[in-house]
């Protein structure tokens, strides 16, 4: 794999250095600084003509920032005679305004991905986007990796009695299934109602949870508001316990006091953010060998769906 170079940003240092780890490629040398102003300057210290190269960068919190980061050093990439540049985006920020859903109002995934290929990106890799149909923004190929493969194992060593797979809401239904259909488990849904941004109510369990061990799957765990509130709502209903897996820890404003002091038995996340603050509740799985492995693939041109077909 000598014909490739691994960089990363600044987002996330730890996870790109596990995934340097895993695939025995150190990280290539890039310089990273702020004018006095607070504007990104980077200058890339070693010769890129003619490789194939791969950026790790999540555009995580600050998001204009790191994605100013981002598409800049892509351009430093670019203009260096890069063969191709696969930006490996772990969390893919503003995804959640995937659509006009009242007037006059942004659709900032998709201007993301312009901002993306207009940089110079040729491929995109990424995991567990908010809404799977911002593939189609991109004219590039895009990969779009199932976190929820992270959690089996996990969930299977918890050797809950009775376990049940639910969707937080109607729109992590298609998510769940997968993880429900991996694990051979029954689902449910919550259904909720949002009022406004980052507030969310519970108003109805679609299916029986009586007696059962809940493990909800979703994408992202946000101000944890709608999480804790199903929590409390499923076991109302009669569940045992309540766990849930969200591959994206953003984990915002109340986020860790919500988790603590709420109904929710354990938080289970990955590490595609960097993780703020510990917690008796929250245990973090690494995505390192799991993006270790597509990077690998993507450079020997082999199949990446093949590391998620289920039977």
């Amino acid at each position: 794999m000598t014909g490739y170079m691994l960089f990363s940003g600044t987002a996330n240092k730890e996870l790109a250095n596990e995934v340097s780890k895993y695939l025995d490629q150190p990280l290539s040398l890039a310089k990273v600084t702020r004018f006095s102003d607070g504007e990104i300057n980077i200058k890339i210290k070693e010769s890129v003509r003619g490789k194939d190269v791969f950026i790790i960068q999540p555009t995580s919190a600050p998001a204009n920032a790191n994605l100013m980061e981002l598409l800049i050093m892509v351009d430093a990439l670019k203009r260096s005679s890069a063969k191709s540049i696969t930006a490996v985006v772990p969390y893919y920020g503003y995804a959640r305004q995937d659509r006009k859903a009242e007037p006059r109002v942004p659709i900032s995934a998709k201007l993301v991905a312009n901002l993306m290929e207009t940089a110079g990106i040729t491929r995109l890799v990424t995991v567990d986007l908010h809404a799977s149909q911002i593939q189609g923004f991109f004219d590039i190929p895009v990969d779009n990796l199932y976190g929820a493969i992270l959690f089996n194992d996990y969930v299977k060593s918890k050797n809950l009695k009775n376990p049940i797979v639910a969707s937080p809401d109607i729109g992590g239904v298609a998510r769940a299934r997968y993880f429900a259909k991996t694990m051979g488990l029954d689902m449910v849904i919550v259904d909720k109602r949002r009022e406004k941004a980052n507030e969310s109510e519970v108003m109805n369990v679609i299916g029986d949870v009586s007696g059962k061990d809940v493990i909800m799957i979703d994408d992202m765990v946000d101000t944890a508001g709608t999480m804790v509130k199903a929590a409390s709502a499923l076991k109302k209903l009669g569940a045992t316990s309540v766990m849930a897996c969200c591959t994206h820890p953003v984990l915002s404003g109340p986020a860790y006091d919500r988790i603590e002091n709420g109904e929710l038995d354990e938080l289970i996340i990955t590490n595609t953010l960097p993780i703020k603050q510990s917690s008796s509740k929250i245990k973090v799985l690494s995505t390192a060998k799991m993006l270790g492995e597509v990077i690998r693939r993507v450079y020997n041109n082999e199949s990446v769906n093949s590391l998620f077909e289920t039977n």
